[in-house]
């Protein structure tokens, strides 16, 4: 891994971070919220288990090849510390790329606005902290 690169990528993180914590915060007054904040959930929740990859992989642990591996890894290395709801987090993921269900949508948009928002942000403070240890 390249730390220039991957300074890059933690930097990205956190602006995806950053923008779907405020999202979650806009009074609801349109459905247009719900997507906003599922589109902004997607593109986070994406970007966190490919920077969880990247630092693993820097780590010397190569044989990772899906998000759910990703998970379990960084559960297993202390990256994150509910290997349990981050699962709930990738298949309510995997559920938004074909969701039609308005009551669906709105369940995940809660767990994105009560947890999932508060766990992604805790992964960009751990990745940080751990990336100091390493300099």
């Amino acid at each position: 891994m390249n730390k220039e690169r991957f300074y890059e990528k933690l930097n990205d993180y956190k602006r995806a971070s950053t923008r779907l914590n405020e999202a979650t915060k806009i009074q609801l007054e349109a459905d247009i919220v719900y997507d906003g904040v599922i589109q902004r959930f997607e593109f986070t929740f994406e970007l966190s288990w490919k920077l969880m990859k990247m630092f693993l992989e820097y780590m010397g642990i190569t044989e990772i090849k899906s998000p759910r591996a990703t998970i379990r890894e960084a559960f297993t290395y202390g990256l994150i510390e509910d290997g349990e709801q981050w699962i709930d987090m990738m298949i309510d993921r995997t559920k938004t790329s074909h969701l039609y269900d308005e009551k669906e949508a709105k369940l995940i948009y809660e767990k994105v606005k009560s947890q999932y928002s508060y766990l992604l942000s805790n992964l960009y403070d751990k990745l940080e902290e751990e990336i100091t240890k390493i300099n």
